[in-house]
């Protein structure tokens, strides 16, 4: 392994004073303490973040949103792990072998800190982009100050800015200390132990002990992002660490479940906050809501990329088990990072949106767009019932009830207002805060059928018109006239599937025509996305994961691709609003319909809690 090394920053000792310093403790230190000293180790496979000593405490949130934005900007994945001591080895070498065995690759950085002796090492790939003089700067200026003063949170968060500035060509500032415990940890009472008594040994100095600055190779598992692009994954050269060794391996068919429920999961927190930004957005403009739509982006790259691997495991089920454990926990770990990154706002993003001083503002507001919508259901309806006599029922299902479930919709965001005007009058600012929340959920759902209706029916006109063309151009293709003759046999028996016809004279005259094929898949990638949208809290992992990849494949103009995954999308998500059991039977009171289309519209959570912006650990804290 090739090194770039030296001590840096006031008071850092030299090479061969260090050999004496850790010669030194591995004299004095027992061998009870060498047996749990903290060798290499598994780094966290929930985020960027291991703690072995507790050393962030509260500030753990703050860290992470430090370590999100720096990849969010930049691409850099910044790894911060705190440990007791480097178990006698070297910093440079205890941080290379840390990343050598976690697999950590060239856009990523690892920040390796030893709370006993405010020892730290910082390695970094040869093919970081980073050079030699900016991790310097970076660790003497932001880094070595805030652990000189046992700022360990300050450390991690001067490090991903200081990252940040150098490669924006941007002065490297000293972050501002907030100095904390001189030795978490240090009372041998390690977290996870379950407060078990560990014997320790003081030893050694009480100064910066150096900063080793690393490149490696990396040589262990990998499975990682280039950039935005695709995932790669590499075999295993490495024996399981220690963590792996303790606790057992999760068996695969339990590691596939967990990993379907984190991608539910995780999509409808990403699209309840996305929906709460758009409301912060009129409420209070774009430039407040900013930070909580870099959140909002972050969050969903990071599902992106999770939703690309669960593909990648559907498209390959021969891939042996090694590889699909590998997948499928860096699945879970996408996860964890986009729910994180929400969760770190979600504070900030209620005082923003705290209804306390424009309640009143709110509910009028929300009392017009209800008013508005009611005669729009209305005219959808009417579209299309208008275009049921000369379409085949096939042509019309994805909206056939599209408008009933939108007057569901409209019945109980009336009900949640009504009773958020009652809270408001009795100043309950937490029952206001929960009954606004669902009401403006159901009207944003409400629109979105009844967009998604009006917008059905207007295809459906237009692709009667294209009909005519494509069977012009079609009669002048040899290899289409026996698709032609199918098609005009269809035509002349009544009523039919439009765009069913439209797609198969297009596929058989048109091959090369890319135009009208990216139109009919964006048709299709709206119509699953709406129908995905508004009934998610039915929708499993498979549905939501082709509507993932079909919006990929439209926005990378593979066109034929995004249709057919948006088609497989729409009857995947059928297939499970089905099996889930809908509440829109004829016969069924209009409060037991509206409540039952808010539980599928993912409106209100388990408890009738209403869902808000946030992570999996903040998305239903509105109860408080």
């Amino acid at each position: 392994m090739t090194r770039l090394s030296g001590g840096h920053g006031p008071g850092a000792p030299s090479r061969a004073l260090l050999g004496a310093l850790l010669a030194l403790c591995a004299v004095l230190l027992p061998a009870v303490v060498a047996a749990r000293a903290d060798t290499p180790l598994d780094l966290d496979a929930s985020g960027r973040i291991t703690d072995t000593v507790g050393a962030l405490g509260r500030r753990r949130g703050q860290v992470e949103a430090a370590l999100d934005r720096l990849y969010t900007h930049h691409h850099v994945r910044l790894y911060v792990t705190y440990v007791r001591d480097f178990s006698g080895r070297s910093g440079r070498a205890w941080a290379d072998a840390t990343a050598d065995r976690n697999g950590l690759g060239p856009h990523d950085v690892l920040l390796a800190v030893a709370t006993h002796h405010r020892q730290y090492a910082v390695s970094a790939d040869k093919d970081s982009g980073f050079r030699k003089a900016q991790i310097q700067k970076v660790s003497v200026t932001a880094i070595a100050p805030a652990l000189a003063q046992h700022d360990w949170a300050g450390a991690a968060v001067g490090a991903a800015a200081g990252y940040a500035a150098v490669l924006e060509g941007s002065p490297v500032r000293t972050p501002r200390i907030r100095p904390g415990s001189s030795d978490p940890g240090g009372d041998g009472l390690v977290p996870g132990d379950h407060g078990v008594w560990m014997p320790v040994a003081g030893a050694a100095g009480a100064g910066l002990a150096g900063l080793y600055l690393c490149s490696r190779h990396t040589q262990s598992v990998r499975l990682r992002r280039s950039g935005r692009g695709r995932p790669v994954l590499t075999t295993a050269t490495t024996e399981p660490g220690l963590a792996r060794m303790v606790q057992p391996l999760t068996p695969l068919p339990e590691l596939e479940a967990e990993a379907a429920r984190n991608l539910v999961d995780t999509d409808d927190a990403v699209r309840t906050s996305a929906e709460e930004l758009l409301f912060a957005a009129i409420q209070s403009g774009e430039a407040a809501t900013r930070p909580f739509a870099e959140a909002v982006a972050y969050a969903r790259g990071e599902l992106a990329d999770a939703f690309r691997l669960r593909q990648r495991l559907d498209d390959a089920p021969q891939e042996d088990d090694g590889f699909r454990r590998h997948a499928l926990d860096e699945i879970c770990s996408r996860c964890t990072s986009a729910n994180r990154r929400l969760d770190a706002e979600s504070e900030a993003f209620d005082r923003l949106r705290a209804p306390r001083a424009n309640a009143r503002a709110i509910l009028e507001r929300a009392e017009a767009t209800a008013r508005a919508l009611a005669p729009r259901v209305d005219t959808a309806e009417a579209a299309l019932a208008a275009l049921a006599p000369h379409h085949a029922p096939s042509a019309l299902a994805p909206v056939a009830g599209h408008p009933a479930e939108a007057l569901d919709r409209l019945t109980f965001a009336a009900t949640a207002l009504e009773e958020a005007r009652a809270a408001l009058a009795a100043r309950d600012a937490s029952q206001t805060a929960l009954s606004l929340r669902a009401a403006e959920a159901a009207l944003a759902q409400a629109r979105t059928l009844t967009l998604a209706t009006l917008r059905h029916t207007h295809d459906l006109t237009a692709a009667a018109a294209r009909l005519r063309d494509a069977l012009t151009e079609a009669a002048a293709v040899p290899a289409a006239r026996a698709v032609l003759a199918e098609v005009r046999r269809e035509l002349a028996r009544g009523p039919c599937d439009v765009p069913a016809l439209l797609r198969r004279l297009d596929t058989a005259a048109l091959p090369g025509r890319p135009a009208r094929a990216v139109l009919a898949a964006r048709a299709e990638v709206a119509a699953a996305r709406d129908f995905i949208g508004t009934h998610r809290g039915a929708i499993g992992c498979r549905a939501r994961t082709r509507l993932a990849e079909a919006e990929r494949h439209l926005s990378l103009g593979h066109a034929d691709r995004a249709d057919t995954l948006a088609r497989q999308a729409r009857a995947l998500a059928e297939q499970d609003v089905e099996a889930y059991g809908t509440p829109y039977a004829p016969d069924a009171p209009s409060p037991a319909r509206a409540l039952g289309g808010a539980v599928v519209g993912g409106i209100i959570l388990t408890g009738l809690l209403p869902a808000t912006f946030g992570g999996g650990a903040t998305r239903g804290r509105l109860a408080g």
